[in-house]
């Protein structure tokens, strides 16, 4: 049996450290492995957005910049900007609220809370905006009331923010959770024992370790406003030059069979894409090297 071959297995067997190049997988594998991972990349990603750029400024830069600086689109482009603008910040304050709870304490209807944060990733955003129709539609449970008050939520903006919350507030909280999670109270307890108060915790000991995966969660969560088209198709009414976004505004547009305008509008989201992706990628190198700090301090 001395001709036998011997593989990691048999090596852990003996005592014996396996090297890293016995447990690899053989190259050609690997190989295979990488190129299947590019074609899927190529296929489904880097030519989508490659046609989307050479659409836009198929018919030149002239027609590109008119289909951006064009009334309607300017209007569904602030809409965008501002549905984001308020979107974010409340989930911001909801996600860290959140974690802080399920991370620090121990409570009655903590698994329930965790359920209820987890509900957008597994409702379909169309079924969210259906919701919103429920209850302040005409014929919703708070439909008669508005409309005596000349209060609109549908087919206005307010109804528009809703539905983008509503599709995003998991994001800060999902990242936030396990982070505080693996970084335990005992930095938080021990400022309390010597005298700091609760907002002097969270400012000097709390937000500097959760301040790379607050910010990972946060442009996570203005990528999905920003490009969130179900739930706010539903809630909008597309109302031209008021209640588009530029999801919607791309829909309408290519509708219309103005497949330039569309795609320009369409590039823009791209860019947005692409910065974040950028953004997202450097954020989350920084919370890599701040948990490995971490874990070098704590040992």
């Amino acid at each position: 049996m001395s001709g036998a071959p011997v593989t990691p297995v048999t090596q852990v067997r003996r005592g014996e450290l396996p090297s890293k190049a016995d447990i690899l997988e053989p190259r050609w594998v690997r190989g295979v492995l990488v190129a299947i991972a590019l074609l899927f990349l190529t296929l489904f990603l880097f030519i989508p957005l490659v046609a989307v750029f050479f659409e836009a400024l198929k018919k030149g830069w002239d027609a590109y910049v008119t289909a951006i600086v064009e009334e309607d689109a300017i209007s569904a482009i602030k809409l965008t900007l501002i549905t984001a603008a308020i979107a974010v910040p409340l989930n911001l304050v909801f996600g860290v609220a959140a974690s802080w709870c399920i991370a620090k304490f121990e409570f009655w209807g903590k698994s329930f809370l965790l359920t209820l944060i987890d509900l957008p990733f597994s409702v379909s955003p169309v079924i969210s905006g259906l919701i919103y129709v429920l209850l302040f539609g005409a014929q919703g449970w708070f439909g008669p009331w508005l409309m005596e008050h000349d209060i609109k939520i549908l087919f206005a903006v307010p109804g528009i923010v809703l539905a983008t919350i509503f599709v995003t507030f998991p994001f800060v909280a999902r990242e936030l959770i396990p982070l505080m999670q693996a970084q335990g109270s005992e930095e938080e307890e021990a400022a309390i024992v010597l005298g700091a108060s609760g907002w002097d915790t969270f400012r000097r000991v709390t937000l500097p370790n959760i301040k790379w995966g607050l910010l990972y969660g946060v442009i996570l969560c203005n990528a999905r406003a920003m490009g969130e088209f179900g739930a706010v198709s539903v809630v909008s009414g597309h109302i031209r030059g008021e209640t588009n976004t530029m999801p919607l505004q791309v829909e309408i547009l290519y509708n219309e069979y103005n497949f330039a305008a569309a795609f320009a509008v369409a590039s823009l989201l791209a860019l947005l894409a692409l910065v974040t992706l950028v953004v997202k990628s450097f954020i989350a190198w920084r919370l890599n090297e701040s948990i490995a700090d971490d874990k070098r301090t704590s040992e």
